[in-house]
This record gives structure tokens, sequence and C-alpha cells, in this order.
């Protein structure tokens, strides 16, 4: 069986599910990754802010306890360069000659200025003037043809003299971009490869489904032995897959339910058909005025016959579809059984039939009065019918269990053994039955329509036990 795939990989549901698949694991994975860089990031400014504080302290220190005078400037220099020289060695022994990541300016109305950094001194300072900065706050100043800010702090060890220290952690920040770049490269090689993964795992399931969808396709609504793979693990394509199977089991049983029903229903029509059809041709034919109303007589009653299984074939199959409706009201069932008894008794008596009865009273059940008096009548007419001459019978109501049960046993030859699985259902009758296989039928389905269960069973002493049970009444039954 040929698939037919869409040409188009862009076109399958498999490449939409793993393009929103893989967008949002990007986008979780990016996010991730934001934070962990904004918590080193976050680590490192303070890291770089409490170096930046505690040289800045040292020297305040320093430049206090210099004496003021000529060698001032030149003594501040050289402490600041000597500071400045190992803070490069330690931070940003990778820079580039000429690159300086350190400046200090030492400024004020008594004190001559001090300046130790890039060559390019004006533009810091005019950083520093429209920074305004705080006394002992860092703070982020960008200067004008520097790539990167510095981070200044503003030191006042005498009230008419400060300094400034400044550092811009070139480094770390290299260290940071290189770091940027690496997951920027392993973030693309992971979704690209995550993409493709995904994009293949999506298209392998949704190939089952395909599979599963031409093996639906390719059943013929004549032929239902197609079955639908279900593939080797018990997934959830596969537990759809046996969901299909077992609906087409369904459908392909109903199917031959069908045709067997209609099969029966039309050989069991054939013979009143044509008996009705000869009856009224005699009643044509016929020139005398009295014999042609015997025929149409027993035209009008085999009507009536044809009319009578038509509906009950018609009740089964709304019972079995669980449509019968029912008309239900309470029904005290001795009362009702007793009364088609005595209709039945004359009948029985014909045939030498001795017939007992044990009905307990106050049992009552909620049914469908008509539909319960078709039961029962089925029940003995088959007692009527099929048993051979004297023979006894027995039929007895009790309550048990929540239960109302009606038994009618008899102690006739019983069911034959290969019939007695399934004369329960539709069109099956013994071999010299003359009815149409309905009566048993009608009853199951019935029972079943009002919650009930019917048992077939042979007696130990020989004959059949046939047993209608259905629910008591709420109120009584509580």
């Amino acid at each position: 069986m040929s698939l037919r795939l869409p040409r188009g990989v862009q076109s399958t549901a498999a490449w939409r599910i793993s393009v929103w698949t893989t967008l949002a694991f990007a986008i979780g994975s990016a996010f991730a990754f934001a934070i962990v860089y904004m918590l080193v990031a976050r680590d490192a400014d303070t890291r770089r802010d409490i170096w930046l504080e505690g040289e800045a302290g040292t020297l305040a220190e320093v430049a206090a306890r210099l004496p003021r005078g000529a060698s001032f400037a030149r003594r501040m220099q050289e402490v600041a360069e000597f500071a400045t020289r190992d803070v490069l060695q330690e931070h940003t022994s990778h820079l580039m000659p000429g690159e300086d990541a350190v400046f200090f300016l030492n400024a004020g109305a008594g004190c001559p200025t001090v300046w130790v950094g890039p060559s390019a001194q004006e533009p810091f300072l005019q950083a520093i003037e429209a920074a305004r900065l705080s006394p002992d706050v860092p703070q982020t100043v960008r200067v004008s043809g520097w790539p990167l800010p510095f981070r200044v702090i503003r030191k006042m060890p005498e009230a008419d003299c400060g300094f400034y220290l400044g550092y811009c952690d070139v480094s770390g920040t290299r260290t940071m971009q290189k770091l940027t770049a690496r997951f920027l490269l392993v973030w693309c090689a992971t979704v690209a490869l995550g993409f493709l993964i995904s994009l293949g795992g999506a298209y392998r399931a949704l190939l089952r489904l395909e599979r599963i969808s031409n093996a639906v396709d390719n059943i013929d609504s004549n032929e239902l032995k197609g079955r639908v793979p279900e593939g080797p693990y018990y997934d959830e394509i596969a537990r759809l897959s046996h969901t299909f199977n077992r609906l087409l089991d369904r459908i392909e049983a109903s199917n031959h339910e069908l045709r067997l029903v209609t099969d029966s229903v039309a050989h069991d029509l054939k013979s009143p058909i044509t008996s009705i059809r000869g009856n009224l041709e005699v009643a044509l034919s016929d020139g005398e005025n009295g014999k042609w109303r015997e025929s149409v007589a027993e035209a009008i009653e085999g009507l009536d016959r044809l009319a009578q299984t038509l509906n009950t074939a018609l009740d089964i199959s709304e019972a079995d579809a669980g449509v019968l409706r029912l008309r239900r009201e309470a029904v005290e069932l001795a009362p009702l059984v007793q009364q088609l008894v005595d209709l039945y008794q004359p009948s029985l008596a014909e045939h030498n039939h001795i017939l007992e009865c044990d009905l307990e009273s106050n049992v009552v059940i909620e049914a469908d009065r008509s539909l319960l008096n078709r039961m029962i009548a089925n029940l003995l007419d088959n007692e009527t019918v099929h048993l051979p001459r004297g023979c006894s019978v027995k039929v007895t109501v009790r309550a048990k269990d929540g239960m109302a049960e009606l038994i009618i046993e008899d102690d006739g030859p019983g069911f034959p053994a290969d019939l007695r699985p399934h004369v329960l259902e539709r069109f099956v009758k013994g071999p010299h039955s003359n009815g149409h296989g309905l009566g048993l039928a009608f009853v199951n389905a019935v029972a079943q329509a009002h919650g009930g269960a019917v048992l077939v069973a042979d007696r130990p002493g020989g004959g059949a036990s046939i047993e209608l049970a259905l629910p008591l009444a709420k109120v009584l039954s509580t």
C-alpha cells in the first residue's frame, strides 16, 4: 500500500509542530541564559565596585598624609601610577599596548591637579564635570571616544581637595562578550539540532497517522475485512489504531447482522405474502358471493401476522439501538401473569398440559405494560406451540435480591444443544419450528431495555427453564 504523503515538508503538520516546539525551546533557553548573564554581570559589577572603593580609600589615606607643598603633586602622581600599574597587571593583563583601563584625577581649589591615565585627558574631564558625581558612591560615566563605560568614584579627603578614580573592566567585558558569542554558537547549533530531531520525531509519528488514514480510506463499505496497523508500541497512536479496529469490528458485526436480518426477513415474508396474494386471487376468480369473503378474511389474517412480525422486528432493532420508547408505570406482576395464564389455560389444556402457578403478591416493577404483556404472552405461546402433548408447566413469580423474577419451567425435551447459546438471538429457531425466530429475541431485547435480563437453561431433570428478571420498583425495593 503506497502512502500519499504531501510533497512539501513545510505543508505537513510535523513542520508546524517542530517549528513551534523549537521556537518555545529557543525562547526558553535564551531567557535562561539572559538570567544567568545578568547574575554573572551583577556579581562582576559588585566585585569591581568593592575593589574600586577599596583602592580609592587607600589612595585617600595616602593623600591625607602627604604634606602640601611643591612635592605633593609629584609624590601623589607616583602613588597613583604605582596603583594603576598594579591594577593593569592584575585585572587587564591582556590589554593591547596603549589601552589604559584606569585613570586617576586629583583636582580641587586647594591642591594641584594630578592626572594619571590615557593621554587624552580632556574627554575624561568633560565627562566627570557633566556627571556631577556624589562622594563615595561609584557611578557609571561614559567618556567620548571610549567604547566602554567607566565606573568612577569621587573621594574628598579634605574639604578643598579631592580626587576621582575610574576603572573600566575591559577584561571582564571581553570575557562576557566571548561567553555570549560562544553561547550564541552553541545555542544556534542546539536549536538547529533540536529542530531536526523534533521534525524527525513528529514526522515519524504523523507518518503512522497517515498510514491509519490511508488504511481507513481504503476500506470498502461492502468489504470490512481490512484493519488499521497498530504498530509495535502501545502508545497513543497504537491505542487510536486499536480503537479504529474495534469500531470496524462493530461495524462489520452490525453489517453482517443487518444482512442476516435482511435475508431472514425477506425469506420469512415471502411465504405470507405469497399466501395473501393467492387468497386474493382466489377471491377475484371466485364467482360465488359467499366464498370470496372467506379468502379475504384469510388474507386479512395473514396481513395481521405479517404486521406483527414486522412490528416485533422493529421493536427488537429499537431496543438493541437503545431508542425503544418505554411508557413506564407501576405494574404488579402477579395479577398480570395470572390474567395471561387464564387466557392461555384453554390452549394448554387442549394439549393436555398440566399448569402450576406460584405467584408471589406485591411484586411491583416499573415497566411498559404493553411490552410486558407481549413478553409474557410470547413465553406462554412458546410453551403452547413447542411442547409435546402431556407436559407439565410451572409459572413462578417472586422477588429476590432487588429483582422481580418470572420463571417458566417445563419438563419437555428442552432446547437443542446447538441452539441453546443462540436462542435469544433474532431469527434463531429450531428445525421443526414454523415461527420466525423472534419471540425470545423480543423478550431479551425488551428485558434489557428495562434494565433486566433473560436466562435460558436446561433443567437438571429434563426440560427447559426461562427466567426473566426485572428491577423492582424503587419505592418497594428500598
